[in-house]
Parts: structure tokens; sequence; C-alpha cells
């Protein structure tokens, strides 16, 4: 904001400036206009620096914003790609559960390496906990937590 107010004034002062010279006489006038000529830095040079401003600027704002459209744009595999479940075998080691379309895989993962450990030829079923209380969904966990805030 302090910006603009200064580019304003500035704006404001070059016409003013401007305005004193024409309404001087003619001999005044003539020395006015060559004074404003010869400076090295008149309102023209200034719209020019902020036009060309403007337009870096607006350049960058629409590369990031076609980045952020065309960012996500997710191969067919990557739909078909899911993290089954996974534990920790050591400091930085784990071994994960993958299914990649109609296949499971058991894979070892390690700081600057994965392995492929095991194919499955039937894939495990994981079956979700209908029993226990935690909820997958955040929503659910929320609801969950004012009726009990609720009740008590």
């Amino acid at each position: 904001m302090r910006v603009l107010i200064s580019f304003l004034m500035l704006l404001l002062s070059q016409i003013s400036y401007a305005a004193v010279a024409a309404v001087a006489t003619d001999t005044t006038k003539e020395k006015a206009i060559a004074s404003l000529t010869n400076e090295p830095i008149g309102v023209s040079n200034y719209l020019q620096m902020f036009f060309g401003l403007f337009v870096v600027v607006a350049l960058i704002f629409g590369m990031a914003w076609f980045m952020r459209r065309m960012g996500n744009m997710n191969s067919g595999a990557a739909g078909n790609l899911k993290v089954l479940g996974g534990i920790s075998v050591g400091q930085r080691e784990r071994v994960v559960l993958v299914q990649a379309g109609e296949t499971q895989l058991l894979v070892g993962v390690a700081p600057g390496e994965i392995r492929t450990l095991h194919v499955m030829d039937k894939p495990i079923v994981t079956q979700p906990e209908t029993n226990s209380k935690v909820s997958s969904s955040f929503s659910e966990k929320l609801h969950a937590a004012i009726k009990n805030r609720g009740a008590s």
C-alpha cells in the first residue's frame, strides 16, 4: 500500500511539474520543455518501468496458477497403487504390503533401496475393524468427540 501511495505521489508531482511548465511564458515554456526532455527519468520512464514490473509479476502468478492446475496430473497407474499396511523392522527400515491392481507385493524399504521381498499368489484380504471405536475419517472422529463431550 505504501508503494502504491508513493508511486501515486510521484506521478502526481511529475504531472503537476508538467502542468506548471505548460502555464509558464513562451521563453520559460521552452526552457521547461527542454528541461523535461533532458531529464533522465520522466513520467514515461516510470510508466514503462511499472508496466514491465506488472507484466513480470503477472507472468509469475500465471505460471504458478498453471503449475498448480497441471501439477496434479496423475498417471493411470498411480490410482491403482495402494499401501495396505506396513511395519517397521529397524530404525529406518520398513516392510510394506502394496497392492498394484490385482497383485499384492511385499516390499522392503530402506533409505537407499527398495526390494520386492515376495509376490503374493493369493491376495491378503484386509478387513477394517468394524467393532473398534476408532473410525477412519476425521468427520466421524469429530462427531464421536462431540458426542462424548456432551455426554460427560
